[in-house]
């Protein structure tokens, strides 16, 4: 018998589709060189929050991958997706990762050029 929050591990449960996050807007306009440092900034810092870091380092290759291969690297990583734009997952365990949309997609408010 499990607890009530516990899942299904007899594989009924359905799987849940990666989707592109919604747009969204910074607070203020950032250049690519600026989101580019956040997102670095993001990941050498990530494995702090908790989890594993061999889970972070699937979610990072996720979030730089398209979709048919992001959802490919998060199935075989064992990564249980809550919110299908990967802002929040859990691993097997029940560790939760939480990712800023910034890494994961540009805001609309990204300035380009020079």
């Amino acid at each position: 018998m499990g607890c009530s929050g516990s899942t299904s591990a007899n594989g009924d449960e359905p799987i849940k589709k990666i989707t592109k996050p919604k747009p969204w807007k910074h607070s203020e306009p950032v250049t690519g060189e600026q989101l580019k440092q956040m997102r670095d900034e993001f990941w050498d810092t990530a494995p702090h929050y908790g989890g594993r870091k061999e889970i972070w380092d699937a979610l990072r290759a996720a979030a730089d991958a398209d979709l048919s291969l992001a959802q490919t690297i998060v199935d075989s990583a064992g990564i249980i997706v809550q919110k299908a734009d990967l802002t929040i997952c859990y691993d097997e365990r029940g560790a939760k990762y939480e990712l800023p949309k910034y890494v994961l997609s540009e805001p609309t408010n990204l300035v380009r050029g020079s």
